[in-house]
């Protein structure tokens, strides 16, 4: 069926004949092997329940629909009777809605309803009764956690919003659902807390959404490009995505907003800042010294794994008075013995890394690690012993991928922030690696998202926000209510 024919379905109202609606509503899902339809007769009266296999609950079916139209069809009814059972004399489901238009019908019915059409009635009975195959909440897959919550997200929607209301219970706690894709028709589910949300944020996010003109969304990623316009011109994002749902309330305690989609075992949080990737709730489970020592441990991470390479390079090319007499003469024997320049030896294993590590993600678990720890030694050890590379190398490879691994939330950006500051540091020494510096904090400062700068509270300065930077604030200071992050045109 053509794609115009779709769009002339959009306000167009179904049949008072049953079999008429079946009709059309079958002609339009081009005879469907998985749209099922049962006949119900009350005397002259005829009834159709339709139900889209795998999406309805059989057993919700039979019990809430079958069995009580069942006992109701002994006598002869009317249109009106049945209808009246069904909104008032009746407890089928909660989730119970008349509706008359095709397109609303089709969206129910392919979200999991079961749609009633009754002789006589312009308006079908839809009523909830989602039964469809779902995982488990199970442990965190890419956030691991020591003394916090071991459940996760998962792909059902309602699950996710249900983790999060059992966390806040409370009355300000807010979802707005809508829907984005023209042919998806994916449910999106925008959650913030009265009050503490910036208005002006959530209905800027909300216009943002609902400007999403794709075919189809499938997860989470297709929706950031559109939620933060810096995502394509800067190797850092505003929006941040987490799979744990005490992450994600505390984010909400923060005045932040959360957008979920059904079908992504995650959620994203709106606006962060550049801080937030350093912050972990194992972080509140510890005494405030460790908190402060671990979070500074990310930090040095992080420096580790962006410019601990292209300062190997430019120290060793550029500025070698630095080192100590005997190490600048091993340095220099391990290089001289090497056929390749010392640029071109990072990169070459910078990359051979990357492929290792795409191997070990992308293969099943039992395979994986093996996959490329075995890689790692086997080509480690040999490009070493055949003289491609040298040892000292190798041992700066190996911290700067061990310490990329600290922080997986920014794994994308320091992997190519690596290969800037390689490129800077073999081509300008110290000042090529300056110059990059400069680069990266223009490039950070650049990211705003809902007036909230990603460099807060930093830049501009926030004494509130501080507290909670470098160290782990106190509880006592956490029970004030205010927010860890606000507008620009705000006070501090």
């Amino acid at each position: 069926m053509s794609a115009p024919y779709f769009n002339n379905i959009k306000d167009k109202k179904i049949p008072s004949t049953s079999t008429d609606a079946l009709s059309l509503l079958t002609q339009i899902c081009g005879k469907s092997a998985d749209l099922n339809n049962i006949s119900i007769s009350f005397g002259k009266l005829n009834c159709i329940v339709l139900s889209i296999e795998g999406m309805a609950s059989i057993q919700l079916m039979a019990e809430l629909i079958f069995q009580p139209l069942t006992e109701f069809a002994s006598a002869e009814r009317t249109a009106e009777e049945v209808k009246n059972f069904l909104s008032k004399s009746s407890i089928m489901s909660s989730d119970r809605q008349f509706v008359s238009d095709v397109n609303t019908i089709l969206k129910l019915l392919f979200s999991g309803f079961a749609v009633i059409l009754i002789d006589g009635s312009t308006e079908a009975v839809c009523l909830g009764i989602q039964g469809f195959e779902k995982r488990s909440v199970s442990l965190p897959e890419t956030e691991q956690t020591v003394g916090g919550a071991r459940d996760s997200f998962n792909e059902a929607l309602r699950v996710n919003m249900s983790l999060i209301r059992r966390r806040l219970k409370t009355p300000a706690l807010r979802f707005k659902l809508l829907q984005v894709g023209k042919l998806s028709n994916t449910d999106i589910s925008i959650a913030y807390i009265e009050g503490r949300c910036d208005p002006e944020a959530l209905d800027r996010t909300q216009q943002y959404l609902m400007s999403v003109k794709l075919d189809t969304v499938l997860n989470s990623g297709y929706l950031m490009t559109f939620i933060d316009h810096s995502y394509n011109t800067s190797v850092f994002s505003a929006v941040m995505v987490t799979e744990r749902p005490d992450t994600a309330c505390a984010a909400l305690n923060e005045g932040k907003i959360l957008v979920l989609t059904d079908g992504s075992p995650a959620c994203m949080i709106l606006p962060t800042v550049f801080a937030d990737n350093f912050r972990t709730m194992d972080d509140y489970c510890e005494k405030p010294y460790f908190a402060a020592f671990s979070r500074w441990i990310k930090y040095l991470a992080f420096v580790l794994a962006v410019m601990l390479p292209g300062l190997y390079a430019a120290l060793v090319m550029f500025h070698p008075e630095v080192f100590p007499l005997k190490l600048l003469l091993n340095l220099s024997a391990a290089e001289e013995a090497t056929p390749y320049p010392l640029v071109v030896e990072m990169t070459l294993l910078m990359v051979l890394f990357e492929i290792m590590r795409e191997a070990g993600v992308r293969l099943p678990k039992a395979v994986g690690g093996a996959v490329s720890i075995v890689g790692g030694l086997i080509i480690g050890d040999a490009a070493v012993k055949s003289g491609i590379v040298s040892q000292p190398l190798l041992i700066v490879v190996g911290i700067t991928a061990t310490a990329s691994f600290v922080l997986p939330s920014l794994y994308p950006a320091v992997s190519v922030l690596r290969i800037i500051f390689i490129i800077a540091g073999g081509l300008g020494g110290i000042y090529g690696m300056t110059l990059a510096s400069c680069l990266l904090a223009v490039n950070i400062s650049s990211v705003n998202l809902c007036r909230t700068p990603y460099t807060s509270p930093l830049s501009p300065l926030r004494p509130h926000g501080i507290r909670d930077l470098f160290l782990r604030a106190d509880f006592h200071d956490l029970q004030k209510t205010r927010t860890a992050i606000s507008p620009d045109n705000s006070p501090a």
